[in-house]
């Protein structure tokens, strides 16, 4: 399994510049960020290194080039916002840009979409596997037609009262891939997992590489703290950034030998990549690459002994 991280966190670096990061310091591969052009609407979003919009054949070509040069592939093409958004104008403009992005990806070879589901944040879940049942079996039908898959991201997307009550993406829990795997029944449709977002649920996040085996299309390398005295006072209602933080692997809960020992026992052969989220090594470009090589060379330790 090749090793990768999401470009998300290089915000202020060019498709270029990361892409050259990535071979100069082993990474075989990236997940390349697809956000419109634009202000960013929170923290790791709103990140351009490839820009569906302005992809002609002289941009294709281009993109291939540079990955030839260095010797690096995409792992996927990441866009994450709500697609089921309370706003109709907003809800139309995610999924035709999703859309964008999946041409893209067909056009450029990559394989996978990252993105979420969505949820309208004030609705039940019974509402929203309505919505979802309306919107997105078409998307899905896209994907099949040019050959890429989608790869939904279990990130609740609740961590501040920005988010509050519902959280802003409802494929949060095995129970509720289930439904929506039952609903649109697709080859082509599956999971981006992320053992973090367990971590603060306090759910197993070994089970689903069993259960879910063959719906792991991409998965995401990304800790979590959970903070028990925290969480003690505060309880599970509070905002979870209250008694949790998204860390890099190796300083948060997960147990990345069981991990990975559980993705290869799970037949995954795909790409493994780091999604860093730690405001700990954020304070310059330095301390990102600092952190970014520490994770690095935490799962490869963890991956040569058990993969």
């Amino acid at each position: 399994m090749d090793l990768g991280f999401v470009s998300a966190i290089f915000a202020d670096q060019s498709f270029e510049e990361v892409i050259a990061f990535t071979a100069e310091n082993d990474f075989q591969c990236v997940e390349v960020m697809c956000w419109p052009k634009g202000q960013a609407e929170r923290r790791y979003a709103g990140v351009t290194h490839i820009d569906v919009d302005q992809l002609g054949d002289a941009e294709v070509a281009h993109i291939r080039s540079v990955l030839n040069k260095h010797n690096v592939y995409i792992s996927g093409l990441g866009y994450y916002p709500n697609p089921l958004d309370p706003d109709e104008e907003k809800r139309s403009f995610y999924f035709s840009h999703i859309r964008k992005v999946i041409s893209a990806a067909s056009r450029l070879g990559v394989p996978v979409v990252n993105t979420f589901i969505g949820r309208h944040p004030a609705k039940n879940l019974t509402e929203n596997l309505a919505l979802f049942s309306e919107y997105w079996p078409s998307v899905i039908g896209h994907a099949e037609s040019v050959n890429v898959k989608i790869g939904i991201e279990n990130c609740p997307m609740l961590f501040t009262y920005d988010e509050w009550p519902g959280g802003k993406n409802m494929a949060i829990s095995p129970a509720i891939w289930e439904q929506m795997f039952a609903i649109i029944k697709s080859d082509h449709f599956g999971l981006n997992y992320d053992p973090s977002h367990m971590i603060w649920q306090q759910m197993d996040y070994l089970q689903p590489l069993k259960e879910f085996s063959q719906k792991l299309f991409h998965i995401h390398l990304k800790d979590a703290k959970l903070y028990r005295e925290k969480l003690d006072r505060v309880g599970i209602l509070a905002t979870p950034l209250e008694y949790h933080s998204p860390k890099l692997p190796g300083l948060g809960d997960v147990d990345w030998k069981a991990f990975l020992g559980g993705v290869k026992d799970s037949g995954y052969t795909g790409p493994l990549v780091i999604e860093f989220e730690d405001k700990a090594f954020e304070g310059s470009h330095a301390d990102i690459v600092r952190g970014m090589l520490l994770a690095r060379d935490h799962i490869r330790g963890i991956v040569d002994i058990t993969i």
